[in-house]
């Protein structure tokens, strides 16, 4: 006879705040494709959408409601970046698990602030940093690793976009926390701590370059470490936006044309999990010294691995995927250079 102590876990339960184009199409779905874990409520403005994307989900458009809720362990935020600090605050003051949407908060002050809270109440407080997980990442790293290019000296990570008609959406407008070097800065960074520790000085080029752009819609920058360079840099004006990263070392380079697909398929409302989720199949080219350019892939990518991580540090306290305390590091780093 099969025993209590057999049964499955419970799901971890998650209500999301927020069902506009993160919430949507990245949080959901993954969420609810991640073993283990379910969405439970949506908290919007627009019940109407969430039914017709997901007939019989709870909706509630406080979210409030959703920290009272004695059935929800985690509350996602996927809102206006300007509305993280206090909507996660307030989570974890309701004794919530909290995931919160890159960038984790617009002041660096918050950010350590609420990385205190979540240990005081002894919640999991994680920032959504997907991009660990893209295939064209997961390459460079495994690249790195091997040896092969030895030492290098220089790196560049690229999100070029051609995008040349201004939105009138938040993350366009002259608001707190908007523009391309929170958003998009905020993944390219992330990655080059991952891969390099943090650096010893940066110079930021950040710009509004289209007509009626309010918010920035440019940046390079450039991180250093040492003999190291790193270039970060996006811009909406690239018609080529083919390059993704240039590595070279002192005795080879590689180079990545192509993005990560998880985030195109999921706007199509592909399913993840699927043989070829996440799988790159632009490779890149890595040439040698000793030998000429051959293609190169890595790894499958699959974002569903950050929810994994969450889940089981909520229910196994295993370690945090995505740290409060490395996305307060990012945060000051970000917003210090640029003031």
């Amino acid at each position: 006879m099969t025993g209590l102590t057999d049964r499955p876990p419970a799901p971890v339960r998650a209500a999301v705040i927020g069902y506009g184009y993160g919430g949507r199409t990245l949080h959901v779905p993954l969420i609810n494709k991640t073993r283990g874990m379910e969405v439970a409520t949506v908290v919007t403005s627009d019940p109407s959408k969430v039914a017709l994307d997901l007939p019989g989900m709870k909706t509630v458009r406080s979210p409030e409601e959703a920290f009272l809720d004695e059935a929800i362990d985690l509350v996602v935020v996927v809102t206006p970046n300007e509305t993280h600090a206090p909507l996660a605050e307030q989570a974890l003051r309701h004794g919530k698990h909290v995931v919160v949407d890159k960038p984790f908060t617009v002041r660096s002050a918050d950010a350590w602030r609420l990385a205190k809270l979540a240990d005081d109440c002894g919640t999991t407080l994680s920032v959504y940093q997907s991009r660990r997980w893209d295939a064209d990442f997961l390459a460079v790293r495994q690249v790195m690793d091997s040896g092969t290019l030895g030492d290098i000296s220089y790196f560049e990570s690229r999100l070029d976009r051609y995008r040349p008609v201004v939105r009138d959406r938040w993350r366009e407008r002259a608001e707190p926390g908007a523009g391309i070097w929170f958003d998009l800065g905020s993944h390219l960074i992330d990655q080059a701590h991952q891969l390099f520790g943090r650096p010893q000085a940066i110079f930021a080029d950040i710009a509004a370059q289209r007509r009626g752009a309010r918010a920035d819609d440019y940046f390079h920058a450039i991180l250093f470490y040492d003999s190291l360079r790193v270039v970060l840099h996006s811009t909406c004006l690239a018609v080529d936006d083919r390059t993704r990263f240039v590595l070279h070392g002192e005795r080879g380079s590689y180079v990545k044309q192509g993005v990560d697909p998880q985030e195109a398929a999921l706007q199509i409302r592909c399913v993840p999990g699927g043989a070829d989720w996440g799988v790159d199949k632009q490779p890149g080219t890595l040439t040698s010294v000793d030998a000429p350019g051959i293609s190169y892939n890595g790894p499958s990518g699959d974002y569903r691995r950050f929810y994994e991580g969450v889940r089981d540090a909520i229910r196994s306290g295993v370690p945090n995927p995505v740290p409060a305390e490395q996305g307060a590091m990012q945060s000051r780093f970000r917003l210090e250079q640029r003031s």
